[in-house]
């Protein structure tokens, strides 16, 4: 997750976050998968990777009543002397629908093996999240709560909403803007956002997604981007 933490978007993006996807999904399977190639792994507007591609994979099962639980895992590089290399985020949470309105709860565990055991990274969050298809335009919103975040820097929230609209039968754009609220151990509160350009075809997507954030002395790590990703769902 780097200075700040996915936060999502679960690239999961995982949709709300990435995560009410695997709640919605209906196949004939419970089971599925996804896998991920992306220019820069982004999360809330930082880049995990130092700004290098990341390679990115999940598994979910999802039953039909609602329950699902879940698996992602993305390479990661927070810099020269940070033994961390793999971010794991390990979910599980229930949705429904009601009136129109569907609804999406659940907790999310990242863990990142290999970075040194006084590191603090390890932290859970959990999420409420909502969506409402109004024909023309989708909207969501989301709210995470972790009792200690990244770092063992105290508590924090983070705040999203965004709305997608279909193009054509297979392209299709999105915007999403969030609020990080957060100690000052961890750093100062901040918004970031971001506009995207996704392209399905066949079980393969292609997204072009630009980011930005105001976050203050991020040396270089939240700036404006722009960051193509090619995923594919089995």
């Amino acid at each position: 997750m780097a200075l700040s933490r996915r936060i999502l978007s679960v690239a999961v993006l995982a949709a709300w976050l990435g995560l009410s996807g695997a709640a919605g999904a209906q196949d004939e399977s419970p089971i599925s998968a996804n896998l991920a190639v992306t220019t820069d792994y982004v999360f809330r507007g930082y880049t995990q990777t130092g700004e290098d591609p990341a390679i990115q994979g999940g598994l979910d099962w999802a039953d039909s009543s609602g329950w699902y639980v879940g698996a992602w895992a993305s390479n990661i590089d927070f810099g020269p002397g940070d033994d961390a290399s793999i971010e794991v985020d390990i979910y599980a949470g229930y949705g429904w629908e009601a009136n129109g309105v569907s609804y999406d709860v659940g907790l999310l565990y990242y863990a990142y093996p290999g970075a040194d055991s006084n590191s603090g990274y390890d932290f859970i969050e959990a999420y409420a999240g909502l969506g409402l298809d109004l024909k023309a335009v989708s909207l969501s919103g989301a709210v995470h709560y972790t009792p200690d975040n990244f770092g063992e820097t105290g508590a924090g929230w983070y705040m999203t909403g965004g709305l997608s609209r279909g193009l054509t039968d297979a392209l299709s754009v999105d915007a999403n803007v969030g609020f990080s609220q957060v100690t000052e151990d961890f750093g100062e509160d901040y918004l970031d956002w971001n506009l995207g350009l996704s392209y399905a075809f066949s079980r393969l997507a292609l997204d072009l997604r630009y980011h930005d954030t105001d976050a203050p002395d991020c040396a270089g790590s939240c700036d404006a981007r722009v960051v193509l990703s090619l995923s594919a769902e089995f």
